[in-house]
């Protein structure tokens, strides 16, 4: 998470610029039919809410304006769709602000890069999957969930870092160099947090998942007269 003041006005504008026409796509696309009539889904979405709001909380606040914390937004993703991750992502954020734990300023940023840009990458790796339709569940578990994770938290540093970069208002640390050898500690812990979680919900409540196929996946193995 970047401070408003590590980040010059225009890109804060430009971070408003994005996140605010997908905010209204999202309320556009989310299933509200479905959520009135369905207290599963509305205890989900609360729950989920909530469950970010106490994700972001536990962080490392540094003093130079940036926080670290975890991301969980490809286990939200994976669970309420896009539309209803993003809208629950922003009401996490918001939560934040009046905590006075984040800049109002900073929100298009922010949820730029920890919102937007996860559920992105989330729903391309999961249509991927989709499309390519493996019956093992285990595919599903570690591309949907391990891996978009990892890619997640990987798009978020480099690009939050891009953006302190660019302003440069921020003064990059000394071990820059040796970058590389941190990224694993924020890779890892982002992939099996997410990974886990995932694999707790095909295992326990599948039906949870909104982008998981229960048929396919749930479904009697092949045998020798099924292959094609």
């Amino acid at each position: 998470m970047i401070g408003a003041e590590l980040l010059s006005s225009q890109t804060q504008a430009a971070g408003w610029l994005v996140y605010v026409p997908v905010l209204a796509w999202a309320v556009v696309r989310a299933p509200w039919v479905e959520l009135f009539t369905d207290s599963r889904r509305q205890h989900l979405l609360f729950g989920t809410v909530l469950a970010l709001f106490m994700l972001w909380l536990v962080r490392r606040d540094f003093d130079t304006g940036v926080s670290y914390h975890f991301i969980g937004m490809t286990a939200v993703t994976l669970l309420l769709d896009w539309p209803l991750a993003v809208l629950g992502g922003l009401c996490a954020q918001l939560a934040l602000v009046l905590l006075g734990r984040q800049d109002m300023a900073a929100v298009g940023v922010n949820g730029a890069l920890l919102i937007l840009l996860p559920v992105l990458i989330t729903e391309c790796c999961a249509i991927l999957v989709e499309r390519a339709q493996p019956r093992n569940l285990f595919v599903y578990i570690f591309c949907s969930g391990f891996l978009a994770a990892a890619l997640s938290a990987l798009a978020c540093l480099l690009l939050g870092l891009g953006l302190l970069w660019y302003d440069g208002i921020f003064a990059m640390p000394y071990w820059l160099e040796d970058f590389i050898g941190y990224l694993w500690l924020i890779i890892f812990p982002e992939a099996f947090i997410n990974g886990m979680v995932i694999s707790a919900l095909v295992v326990f409540s599948p039906e949870w998942l909104e982008t998981f196929n229960r048929t396919r996946y749930l479904s009697a193995p092949w045998n020798d007269d099924d292959k094609p």
